[in-house]
Formats: C-alpha cells, sequence, structure tokens
C-alpha cells in the first residue's frame, strides 16, 4: 500500500466496520505522524437486537470515539442517515463530498463495497455497499466545483488513492505487525456492541488474528490487512 501521503479520511457506513481488520492499518499511519479522520453515515443505532435504538444510538457513538482514539484518531464525525437503511443516492455524496472538501485528504479510505466478501466470507450489507460506491463518487465530486455549490465550499482534488479494506478484489496489503494489538484494543472498545454478537466475531483476537495471518500468507507471511486501491 503507498505510504507517500500525510493525511486521510476514512468513510464507513457504521460504527465499527473500520475496526474488523483495517484499524491496524489505522494505527500504522498515525504512528508515523499521519492525520487521520473519520466520518460515519450513521450512528449504529439498529445495530443491537436487544437495545432500543435511541439508547444504543448514543452508546454506539461513544464507543467508536473510544475506538478511534486507541489507533490515534481524535477527528470523528457522524452523519444521520438510518442505520440499516443507507441509501445510495446524491444525498450520501453530498455529505460525503462535503466531509472531503472540509478535510481535505490525500487518501480516502472505506469499507468494502462488493457484493460478497473475501474468502468466501457471504454476501455483503446493503449499508456498506452504498457508503462504499457513494464515497468512491464522491471523491469525484468533491473536485468539480459545479457540483453541490450549496455548501459554499473550495473544491478538492488532491485525493492521490483510494483504497476500500477488506475488498474480495483486494490488489495491496499493509504490515500491521507492529499495529495489531492496537487493532484489536479497537475493536475491543466496541464492548457494548461485541457483548451482543456471538460467535468468531465476538472474539476480537481470534477474529482478527486469523484475517491478518490469512492475509499476510499472500504478503510475505506478516501479519497484514488488505486493500483494494482504486485508480482515480
Amino acid at each position: 500500500m503507498p505510504e507517500d501521503w500525510s493525511s486521510a479520511l476514512v468513510v464507513v457506513a457504521h460504527p465499527d466496520d473500520m475496526e474488523y481488520g483495517g484499524a491496524g492499518a489505522i494505527a500504522r499511519w498515525t504512528a508515523q505522524g499521519k492525520k487521520i479522520a473519520y466520518l460515519l453515515a450513521c450512528r449504529g443505532e439498529a445495530g443491537i437486537d436487544t437495545m432500543d435504538p435511541e439508547v444504543c444510538g448514543p452508546l454506539r457513538v461513544q464507543e467508536q470515539i473510544e475506538s478511534c482514539a486507541v489507533v490515534g484518531v481524535t477527528d470523528v464525525e457522524f452523519l444521520d442517515h438510518p442505520d440499516g437503511l443507507i441509501e445510495y443516492g446524491v444525498p450520501l455524496r453530498r455529505d460525503i463530498a462535503g466531509a472531503i472538501r472540509r478535510h481535505r485528504p490525500e487518501v480516502v479510505i472505506t469499507g468494502n463495497f462488493r457484493e460478497t466478501w473475501p474468502g468466501g466470507g457471504g454476501l455483503n450489507m446493503a449499508d456498506h455497499i452504498a457508503v462504499g460506491r457513494a464515497t468512491v463518487d464522491a471523491v469525484r465530486d468533491a473536485g468539480n466545483r459545479w457540483l453541490f455549490q450549496d455548501l459554499g465550499q473550495e473544491k478538492w482534488d488532491g485525493v492521490k488513492y483510494v483504497a476500500a479494506a477488506s475488498s474480495p478484489l483486494a490488489t495491496h496489503a499493509v504490515d500491521i505487525t507492529a499495529s495489531f494489538d492496537a487493532s484489536v484494543a479497537s475493536l475491543r472498545a466496541h464492548k457494548a456492541y461485541l457483548e451482543a454478537l456471538s460467535g468468531d466475531m465476538a472474539d476480537p483476537e481470534t477474529f482478527l488474528r486469523t484475517m491478518a495471518e490469512a492475509v499476510g500468507k499472500r504478503y510475505g507471511g506478516v501479519l497484514a490487512t488488505s486493500f483494494e486501491l482504486l485508480p482515480l
């Protein structure tokens, strides 16, 4: 994965999305002095079956802020698109393009927006697909001065790379050997969410190590996390 950049914006659908695989790379990059901000399309209010959305949303926001702090990120923003019902379209592109223009990143990072997960991991969900695809389009939107003029922002066409974490079409990887423990701690910060899960995803250490080892087999045997680097 190229590292000739100094600032990035992470755009994902839900709290915990980047922590399931990509946070190790974020921790590596902030340790290098890179400035990274997060934008989440929703507050995760529909993510815990046993908890009312009015209670769940604020709790998951706080957990995401704490999770980001573990990997060196303090700039965290939340949009108000509805968890579970996020729609690809101009309103979502507008919100993301506005954030890109505000933060002026060299790299935009999003989650997997392909139909499936790597290694036969099953179907992806609609929110991930919508946000990822909107993010890719919003990078182009942000660089067009004639789009979203009502935002009153200068265009930003300085994005060098767009990268999608944990894509089945991954082209690049990041060595997270030194930042693996931070990635586990970052996911563990989503305490309420993890307590409501069962199976492998409820065990951060095992889940993330299994993923990192699997990716690393393709990239020299280190612990690694993968990205699909998209052409601009």
